[in-house]
């Protein structure tokens, strides 16, 4: 057992041997995908040159906001919105009139019962919808995921 391990052998993918001779071996500096390098843990606060010695997770810039976004994807929900489909009223015509509607009572808040409360959430609720799809889209092909 003991002769087994004085004896020269070579380890499988370091690609040297290894002797037991007196001569000083060189050091092989070895690297790997599956090691990871040595070096000293930093402080990411203390980092002065990235982001200006900020400390930030994601990179500055993450909305990255386009006016072509908003703009098609505004133009692309007041199209459909305003087809006469609801009692031959378009969903944009019933938004703005009851707008008008709560207008001509100004001081007082539109009451809970108001059919406002309902233009308005769905009106809005399709044009987020409509511009986030569209911020998906636009970005995604700039991007080239699609």
């Amino acid at each position: 057992m003991a002769a087994t391990f004085a004896s020269p052998s070579t380890v499988v993918g370091l690609g040297n041997t290894t002797s037991l001779s007196p001569t000083p071996a060189k050091k092989t500096c070895l690297s790997s995908g599956f090691l990871k390098s040595r070096v000293t843990a930093r402080n990411p606060l203390r980092l002065g040159g990235a982001s200006g010695g900020k400390f930030t997770c994601f990179e500055r810039d993450w909305l990255r906001t386009d006016f072509n976004v908003i703009g098609f994807g505004l133009i692309g929900w007041i199209a459909p919105s305003s087809i006469p489909a609801i009692n031959g009223k378009s969903l944009t015509g019933l938004f703005f009139e009851s707008i008008g509607t709560e207008l001509a009572h100004f001081p007082s808040p539109p009451p809970l019962t108001s059919q406002f409360w309902l233009w308005m959430v769905l009106w809005h609720l399709g044009l987020f919808i409509t511009l986030t799809f569209g911020q998906i889209g636009f970005k995604g092909r700039t991007d080239d995921y699609f």
